[in-house]
């Protein structure tokens, strides 16, 4: 039977990271839990049910993944967030993959998202597929701050496994909005730092190609009421990063 790691990054997740555990009962080896200081009760929590926790300032998603990728002890890591479950088929399709040998060196699966206890099929948000699971001898996290992907040595095709991964972004609009303007945030400085100019409008702009891909080129109008929310909370998010971008390059110029 192949041995299984699996990675968990947290910060304050205390409502959700009971759910992530428990669907991971059978199929992980250990569970590596990498926390950025939580104020609530998230590691002690982690502790009850046998995980392997370590604490860590948060500078970058990718830098985080691959932290906690280098704590574990087997070849293969499953990684996954403390907000997602794997589903009954998922759990099945992994648990059949342990009982035999595991042959590829990367996994994928989709992931279906849940706004407000919603499963949103579209917004570019299903199938969602994610390299979640891979041998960590071929294969590991780039290091970028968001959008983060597993990348390999090679070309590598990652294997597709049945079954969805239950992600559940939030329960409330609020949430949701809190959770972009900290990642407009690690953009914005990714932005300022890259070549080129960034000019009044763009912002504008940006936050309106969010919206318009969102809402009609990934048919988030399909989604109704639910898409053309979440339309919204990207516009702002775009907008947000892009003139949270703009500000930090002419602080960086007046400096100079």
């Amino acid at each position: 039977m192949t041995k299984i790691s699996a990675t968990i990054l947290t910060f304050n997740e205390e409502k959700r990271i009971e759910a992530c555990l428990e669907s991971l009962r059978g199929i992980a080896d250990e569970i590596i839990v990498v926390d950025s200081f939580s104020t609530d009760s998230t590691v002690e929590i982690c502790e009850r049910h046998g995980c392997r926790v370590s604490r860590r300032k948060l500078a970058g998603f990718g830098a985080q993944r691959q932290y906690a990728t280098s704590l574990t002890t087997h070849s293969y890591v499953l990684a996954i967030d403390a907000d997602e479950v794997l589903s009954p088929a998922l759990r099945q399709s992994l648990l059949k993959l342990k009982e035999g040998t595991l042959t590829h060196r990367g996994y994928a699966f989709p992931r279906l998202n849940f706004f407000c206890g919603f499963a949103v099929k579209h917004c570019g948000w299903y199938p969602d597929v994610q390299v979640r699971l891979f041998d960590k001898r071929y294969a590991n996290w780039n290091l970028r701050d968001v959008h983060e992907k597993v990348i390999f040595r090679d070309s590598v095709q990652p294997h597709l496994l049945r079954g969805d991964l239950l992600h559940y972004r939030c329960d409330t609009q609020r949430e949701y909005a809190g959770k972009l303007e900290k990642l407009a945030d690690i953009k914005s400085h990714e932005l300022a730092t890259a070549g080129g100019t960034i000019s009044p409008i763009e912002p504008v702009l940006k936050g309106m190609r969010a919206f318009f891909d969102t809402y009609i080129a990934r048919g988030g109008i399909l989604d109704g009421s639910v898409g053309l929310a979440l339309s919204r909370h990207h516009y702002h998010a775009d907008k947000c990063a892009y003139s949270m971008a703009r500000q930090l390059r002419k602080k960086k110029q007046t400096n100079d």
